[in-house]
């Protein structure tokens, strides 16, 4: 399944779908105790292995975090390949004074957003695919 690449398309037919929880950022040097089933995403750097998790499961394991996140979905099947979705949204939401931080994923773009901004974001959002 290939995805889609016509920014009017992935625009339009975007759909951000706001996912349940809090979610959090959270950093460890070693992968030993965490359990994969808990994690939404990790990034390796050269510092520190990058978490993004529940709040719930990150103060389980008693990972420190200073950012609670909401999660907003991007459900139309975007290609990787796809130029400026990314800056469109991130644009929107800069109007609007909301910081994003993106996850682009092979099926769907993944936009944390601060959990006091997240209804704003929609909104910000579904206007923008109007």
């Amino acid at each position: 399944m290939i995805g889609e690449t016509n920014l009017n398309t992935l625009l339009k037919n975007m759909t951000p779908m706001l996912n349940d929880g809090d979610y959090v950022y959270s950093t460890t040097t070693s992968l030993n105790n965490i359990n994969s089933c808990d994690v939404i995403a990790f990034f390796k750097e050269e510092e520190a292995t990058t978490l993004i998790l529940k709040k719930e499961a990150a103060d389980k394991l008693n990972l420190e975090y200073n950012y609670v996140a909401a999660w907003i979905t991007l459900t139309i099947h975007s290609s990787l390949e796809a130029t400026r979705l990314t800056a469109a949204f991130a644009t929107a939401l800069a109007k609007e004074n909301i910081s994003c931080n993106v996850v682009a994923a092979y099926y769907h773009d993944h936009i944390f957003v601060a959990k006091k901004d997240a209804e704003r974001a929609m909104a910000a959002l579904k206007k923008l695919s109007e």
